[in-house]
């Protein structure tokens, strides 16, 4: 009889665990196992991509990263930017501060990455820094050990992908002659890199985090995920894993974008991003995100009770591109006063401020983020604890805290009023104190008026009720699309400060075999009635004029309900916009 292998895997975990203390494998949900507190609490970490792909240095057709790939060089002449890596200028310490002076508690590196290159000393390979390149020494070791000087955590990358290993496959379809697959063995590469892993974690111990990547083009059966995370768990209780490994493990891993909310059930994560387009070094890439976009994308993360995973490609000589240190420094800047208002935080008990910013929560502690400077008091609807005491953070000024009327309900509100000084032109952060843990009674989101009096009600701000419909796309720009369910609506609050006529205009797109849906806008006693049209394709949005609607100024609930499905699905809805009819 053939024993299949996930039969072996299952054995073989299971033997792992009558050998390993019981709470090493406990089923405790990863943001309330005591394993991730340290990484919960840090929030910022420096990535850092760093191969010899940083020869080259070219993303003329791609990320450079991906060089070898992209210009489809096969292994041998690819090999040849080994004996040209030699990073003398490398200085472990000097990274390590530069990502402390930046305020990042911990740095994930490079180990190898698709190319199959291994930037430490490994004895499964001679394709590596210390066998395959003029600089002879391992700089994992030395960054090892300087992080542990400076008190900062490491962690290590590395790929499941291999474009170099014969037992790896798919091979690159350029090098099927020279390299047929007939000849692989993937059991045998998974085995290499088992060994590999178990290199890195014994000795460079601590390693805090193992951050898998390249796992898609296979399945966790095919890459015995679940063999490989219990050999690393049993080396090391405590690392954590993210979920690249075609398992979910302790964290996921959205790639150059933040999600729109916390991640459901309090699921743990972490957003890496580049500081410019590509991950490895580019001589040619200039696109810098500017260090105020960082530092908000760092605060719009913590905001949802993410961490931020920053990256920086250095050169084939060991450096860091200025621009990248330039950033990382300013960004230190900020960090050093407002530090507080990011380490230990936890998500924002609000999805959305009424104001420009952001908040984070720790403890007895809100700090509310101002991206722009509200010159009138802002209001905190749903804070149910009185404020003790205010203060901003790197200043001396005096913010003042005062109970009112609720503009969006019958009851009080506590309102916030800034002073005329701002700290700074980024993010200045009011830090509220109280002598409890405050209680909010999140609202949802409340939609107002722009200065012009019309109202967007937009689909990255509605609640969505049911079990099909899901918000698609990147920031506040998607739509709302899946929309199978007849029985699902989507649901804003909104608050008009002045009343009037207005013209209610709807944003969707429909593919013409969907086209056909009735559907109702309500706005608290007002109806109005659509049937959805075709408009060429389900990523053509154009915007339909609906109807009138007479409206007094107050709180609303405004809904879009479909009456009926004509076919496969209501329609992709960007937005509702009420526009004032003078």
């Amino acid at each position: 009889m053939k024993v299949r292998p996930h039969i072996l895997i299952m054995l073989f975990v299971s033997a792992v665990m009558l050998l390993t203390p019981v709470n090493a494998f406990a089923q405790i949900k990863p943001k309330d196992d005591p394993r991730t507190a340290w990484w919960q609490n840090d929030k910022f970490g420096m990535f850092i991509h760093w191969g010899v792909y940083a020869v080259p240095a070219d993303s003329s057709k791609g990320i450079a990263e991906w060089y070898m790939h992209n210009h489809k060089i096969p292994v041998p002449e690819y090999e040849r930017f080994a004996t040209q890596f030699n990073p003398v200028k490398f200085n472990a310490d000097q990274w390590v501060r530069i990502a402390k002076d930046a305020g990042m508690k911990y740095i994930i590196i490079t180990s190898k990455h698709h190319d199959g290159f291994c930037m430490f000393d490994s004895k499964l390979t001679k394709y590596d820094i210390i066998d395959a390149t003029p600089f002879s020494r391992d700089p994992m070791k030395e960054l090892a050990d300087a992080c542990k000087r400076h008190d900062i955590k490491l962690g290590f990358y590395h790929s499941i992908m291999d474009w170099h290993h014969p037992d790896y496959t798919p091979h690159r379809e350029w090098e099927h002659k020279a390299r047929p697959e007939s000849e692989a063995d993937f059991d045998r590469y998974i085995e290499y890199m088992k060994g590999q892993l178990r290199e890195l974690v014994t000795n460079y111990a601590p390693v805090s985090v193992l951050w898998f990547d390249g796992g898609w083009e296979g399945n966790a059966e095919k890459h015995h995920s679940e063999e490989v995370v219990a050999m690393l768990r049993s080396l090391n209780p405590e690392i954590i894993i993210n979920d690249r490994i075609n398992l979910e493990e302790d964290h996921a891993t959205p790639e150059q974008q933040i999600p729109m909310d916390a991640l459901p059930d309090d699921r743990l994560w972490e957003t890496c991003m580049t500081m410019n387009n590509t991950w490895g070094y580019s001589r040619t890439d200039d696109n810098w995100k500017s260090v105020e976009d960082l530092v908000r994308k760092l605060v719009d993360i913590a905001h949802k009770g993410g961490n931020f995973l920053l990256n920086v490609g250095p050169t084939e000589l060991g450096e860091s591109p200025q621009a990248s240190i330039d950033r990382l420094s300013a960004i230190g800047e900020w960090m050093e006063v407002n530090g507080e208002s990011i380490y230990g935080t936890s998500k924002s008990p609000w999805r959305r401020m009424l104001f420009d910013g952001r908040c984070t929560a720790a403890e007895n502690m809100l700090y509310l983020h101002f991206f722009d400077w509200p010159s009138t008091p802002v209001p905190l609807p749903g804070l149910r604890t009185s404020v003790h005491s205010a203060s901003l953070l790197g200043s001396t000024s005096i913010v003042k805290v005062r109970t009112g009327k609720d503009p969006f309900s019958d009851g009080t509100v506590q309102t916030v009023q800034l002073p005329t000084e701002r700290p700074s032109d980024i993010d200045s952060v009011v830090a509220l104190r109280f002598e409890t843990v405050p209680e909010v009674v999140d609202l949802g989101v409340i939609v107002t008026q722009s200065d012009d009096g019309s109202t967007v009600l937009k689909a990255f701000d509605a609640n969505i009720r049911g079990t099909r419909a899901k918000y698609e796309g990147r920031g506040a720009s998607g739509h709302i699309g899946y929309w199978t369910n007849p029985d699902d609506y989507l649901e804003w609050t909104m608050v008009l400060n002045e009343g009037g006529t207005f013209a209610v205009m709807i944003t969707y797109a429909c593919e013409p075999e969907s086209a056909g849906a009735d559907y109702q806008v309500i706005v608290g006693e007002r109806e109005l009635a659509g049937t959805v049209e075709d408009t060429g394709s389900g990523k053509k949005f154009r915007t339909r004029f609906l109807g009138r609607m007479r409206l007094r100024k107050g709180r609303y609930t405004a809904t879009v309900k479909p009456e009926t499905v004509a076919h496969d699905a209501v329609m992709n809805l960007k937005q509702i916009k009420l526009v004032p009819m003078r």
